[in-house]
């Protein structure tokens, strides 16, 4: 029971360096940026690791080699792919423009799952709190969102009737893909016939049609339409 438990906080030294030279010869960009790619090999590197130290009786070999074979193939995928453009965005894939020239493209964030809530989570992050004020926004490979705001682009925000409310905070979301958001209707005292007035005094029918409706601190409505309703006025 002794010699297990030594061999197990042995292996669990010498995979601890193995793995931290794997990921180091693999790149920073590892660390820091994983593609779909990188994250499948960094999981596989990691998990050949673990069962190594589970189990004191298999040959540790049988864990360093298939290691060693995924830092080989990603070092080489990564030289191949610096020299090739199209096989690298086959592996990465392409950067995805979420927002563009202010309007917000649902199609895509459909396309690559990407949720209202994770579009407002990141605007957030990058200090933009109201998709009113983005001119740009691209989801990168690795699941970061780059945002170039309308300021930055020389460009003021369109300007829309104000409604009479204040509140203190961020962008309140009243509408999110076509559903009215009846809670945050009632943190500003209102109702869905005050919410669908004021849609119809933008040009705009239904709830349905609205992908995003937020309202800011100021008392001004940002409303999206989808991309399907968009296209038919």
């Amino acid at each position: 029971m002794k010699m297990d438990l030594l061999i197990i906080l042995m292996r669990t030294v010498l995979i601890y360096f193995l793995v931290f030279l794997a990921l180091r010869l693999m790149g920073k960009r590892e660390i820091g940026k994983l593609s779909v790619f990188d994250f499948v090999n960094s999981i596989m590197i990691a998990e050949l690791a673990v069962l190594v130290i589970d189990d004191p009786d298999k040959n540790i070999w049988e864990g360093i080699l298939p290691m060693a074979m995924l830092v080989a193939i990603q070092i080489l995928l990564a030289f191949v792919t610096l020299k090739n453009e199209s096989l690298r965005r086959r592996f990465d894939g392409p950067p995805s423009v979420i927002i563009d020239q202010g309007q917000i493209r649902d199609e895509e964030m459909r396309k690559q799952r990407y949720t209202l809530d994770d579009l407002l989570l990141q605007l957030r992050e990058n200090k933009v709190p109201n998709p009113a004020d983005v001119e740009f926004a691209i989801l990168e490979t690795t699941g970061k969102l780059t945002v170039v705001d309308k300021e930055s682009m020389g460009k003021e925000r369109s300007s829309q009737p104000k409604v009479n409310i204040r509140y203190e905070g961020l962008p309140l979301p009243l509408i999110m893909d076509g559903k009215v958001q009846d809670d945050n209707l009632q943190k500003i005292g209102q109702t869905r016939f005050w919410l669908k007035d004021q849609i119809r005094r933008r040009g705009v029918e239904d709830f349905k049609d609205v992908f995003l409706c937020t309202l800011d601190h100021k008392g001004e409505l940002y409303i999206d339409l989808k991309d399907n309703s968009r296209s038919r006025k």
